[in-house]
């Protein structure tokens, strides 16, 4: 048996996108251009705009049976301009970057400020001994150590799994 398609199936067929995603992005990258006033596309933003990136500290966390280490890394963020908080479960790092920029030539004067604040928290079990929390910041790198309840590295126990 063989099958013959319509005139109509082969419009919709030669209408519809070889690849969905490629034909939301195109789209969406036509509206933001409209949207923008006319800059490329919204990736641009971070060439525009060179410190917006830098206001979103990058997180790395580890941990073991004695603690909970966070390190966040803050290039060019001053220590008084950081603030570390525990709160209900969550550690909270906020602060505040800027940045000055300025050159004097023959020509020209150039003047640029620029800032940005940022805020990540995340959530700590509760076996941690949130008195003795402690920050440290050195070379643009803030580490954030939290130690665990002795009775909490001790609790985890193997349970044996039996067949019914």
């Amino acid at each position: 048996m063989t099958h013959i398609e319509s005139s109509k199936e082969k419009s919709e067929l030669s209408t519809r996108p070889k690849n969905i995603f490629e034909e939301m992005r195109n789209e969406m990258n036509r509206v933001l251009q409209r949207f923008e006033g006319g800059w490329p596309h919204w990736a641009s933003v971070a060439e525009r705009w060179p410190t917006i990136n830098a206001v979103v500290p990058e997180l790395d966390v580890r941990e073991n049976d004695k603690e909970i280490v966070v390190e966040a890394e803050l290039p060019g963020v001053d220590e008084k301009d950081i603030s570390v908080t525990f709160n209900n479960g969550y550690l909270t790092i906020q602060g505040e970057k800027k940045a000055e920029r300025e050159e004097k030539k023959e020509n020209y004067y150039l003047a640029e400020r620029s800032f940005g604040s940022f805020r990540r928290s995340l959530r700590l079990p509760e076996t941690l001994d949130d008195s003795k929390i402690v920050a440290n910041f050195e070379n643009g790198v803030l580490t954030v150590t939290a130690p665990r309840l002795p009775a909490a590295a001790k609790s985890e126990r193997k349970i044996e799994v039996k067949k019914s």
